[in-house]
């Protein structure tokens, strides 16, 4: 295996194909276009030029930054992928907490995947006597 790394790739295809591929099943490509547009920063994995994972960050990049869609391709689970994803977008929240130590960092875990996020930190929000996280139906 010979990973190779890219930042801020907005290729629709691929950001697809990783949907599909863990199970969320793809958007329409003019919806992922306009969410790659809307990413303030991404870094997509690739096994030489084979996408294998992904991971982007939303947000105001001030007071909030979201840790969205953390995707690896189910062959390559298990593999340090997604550590190496997690890796990179800390790099850069880091980056940005030097601005504004406030900054909050959030994201929605997966279920069943809490425990991979708290290996880096991050705690339930019930936790940090914050309330459950919620979400529109």
């Amino acid at each position: 295996m010979k990973i190779n790394i890219k930042e801020n790739n907005k290729n629709v295809q691929e950001f697809n194909l990783l949907y599909d591929s863990v199970g969320w099943g793809a958007y329409d490509e003019k919806i992922s276009q306009i969410a790659l547009d809307n990413t303030f920063y991404s870094v997509s994995v690739y096994d030489e030029d084979k996408i294998i994972g992904y991971g982007r960050l939303i947000g105001d990049t001030i007071c909030y930054i979201y840790i969205q869609d953390i995707m690896v391709k189910p062959e390559y689970q298990s593999q340090k992928i997604g550590t190496l994803i997690m890796n990179k977008l800390l790099e850069k929240i880091k980056k940005l907490k030097k601005d504004n130590k406030s900054l909050r960092v959030y994201l929605g875990a997966s279920k069943g995947k809490e425990k991979f996020y708290e290996k880096f930190g991050f705690i339930r929000r019930i936790d940090a006597n914050l309330g459950d996280g919620m979400i529109l139906k």
